[in-house]
């Protein structure tokens, strides 16, 4: 059974204002015979509007997302990001962000959104198959303790965080779901990157 290690290190508060430049990612579709898979990610002023928009490629059930998510963030124009958000940190497939080394990186707080508590027993299984098992699992443990919080219609999701203070957390999702129990950032980012790759949107990131 996969435990989380213990993640939070001293923290200053953020002043969160409602207009703050959060960087929500997540992927697009993709298929098994696709050997890299887009990532996107979409800059916004809290659940507002849009201010941008950066991509980059990733291996499908590699090990290079947060090296190359990294590099997307480091290296755009865009330098008043204040916080990222993922949609959770496997992308195509099994390509696992390490929320630590992000943050570390980029010098940004990172927040991991799951619509739903993940199945630790069924990932655990599903990365019999894959390389470097250990260091995928080690990556899953490094995300730290999973929490819930209520949304948009009371509707409750479940997050991880690094380098920001557990209510600073809060506070973002809270003023960034503004049309659903997603983060807009996020849900801007699933639009875009699935739009991209599939010539039509899907809704639900």
């Amino acid at each position: 059974m996969i435990k989380h290690i213990n993640n939070k290190f001293q923290t200053n508060a953020m002043r969160i204002k409602k207009e703050i430049r959060i960087l929500g990612i997540d992927d697009s579709n993709f298929t098994r015979e696709d050997k890299e898979v887009l990532v996107v990610g979409a800059l916004l002023r809290g659940g507002f509007w849009i201010d941008g928009v950066v991509s980059t490629y990733i291996e499908r059930d590699g090990l290079d997302a947060t090296e190359k998510i990294s590099d997307m963030i480091t290296n755009a124009r865009y330098k008043d990001v204040r916080a990222i958000m993922l949609k959770g940190i496997t992308m195509a497939g099994f390509n696992l962000v390490d929320i630590q080394q992000l943050s570390n990186a980029t010098g940004l707080p990172v927040v991991v959104i799951m619509r739903k508590m993940p199945d630790f027993i069924s990932i655990e299984r599903a990365l019999e198959n894959l390389s470097l098992k250990n260091k995928r699992l080690e990556i899953i443990k490094k995300a730290g303790k999973i929490y819930s919080t209520k949304v948009q219609y009371n509707s409750e999701i479940f997050f991880q965080y690094y380098g920001i203070e557990d209510q600073d957390a809060r506070e973002l999702i809270r003023i960034s779901s503004m049309h659903s129990n997603i983060p807009e950032p996020i849900r801007v980012a699933h639009l875009i990157a699935t739009g991209v790759v599939r010539g039509e949107s899907t809704k639900k990131p």
